[in-house]
């Protein structure tokens, strides 16, 4: 499933839709208090919040949606909005988060591996804890698919965005930058869930 981060003119509410559980209600505040505690290491100003809200949506319609392997991927959905840098079309990921920042083992590695394969995805992320999985796997699988473990979001980042979150102005009217939503990519990512 696709998520999707917009930035709005706004006091810093963060809005969360899409017939989410409270697992993935906590999962998007969860990234948005990682995104906030590292602000100033992504070139956002530090209180960048205070001028804006930021909706994230799930457009799957009407269909239930719960469990704690969103987090890398909400948070990588805000920090592309905040930060107008694409994420790559052909990654997907899953993982959930820790407000430090650190990726968190997830389940049913197996059935989110072939769900990607099955989107276009070329490259999945998934949480080092769940490398013991691959054995679950199918060879063609894996032979189709670019696996990367990680243990943080910054190497989260590093993978799925188009560029580096470091070389960005601060956002804010005062840097020059725009609250408009971009007609690109920015803030939108593959979840495999």
């Amino acid at each position: 499933m696709h998520i999707e981060a917009t930035i709005l003119p706004g006091k810093g509410k963060l809005i969360l839709t899409g017939k989410l559980g409270d697992v993935m209600q906590e999962s998007g505040h969860a990234a948005m208090s990682y995104v906030r505690s590292r602000a100033t290491v992504m070139g956002l100003d530090a209180d960048f919040y205070r001028r804006c809200d930021i909706h994230i949506h799930i457009p799957e319609g009407a269909i239930p949606k719960d469990g704690p392997s969103a987090g890398i991927t909400l948070a990588t959905a805000v920090v592309s909005a905040l930060t107008k840098i694409s994420v790559r079309s052909d990654v997907a990921m899953t993982g959930e988060i820790t407000l430090r920042g650190k990726i968190l083992q997830i389940g049913g590695v197996k059935e989110k591996l072939l769900a990607a394969n099955r989107a276009g995805c070329r490259t999945v992320l998934l949480p080092r804890d769940n490398e013991k999985d691959l054995s679950e796997i199918p060879a063609n699988i894996q032979q189709e698919l670019a696996i990367r473990f990680v243990d943080t979001m910054d190497e989260v980042l590093d993978l799925a965005l188009e560029s580096k979150v470091e070389s960005h102005q601060p956002l804010g009217p005062e840097a020059g930058t725009s609250l408009e939503p971009s007609p690109h990519d920015e803030g939108r990512t593959t979840l495999t869930n």
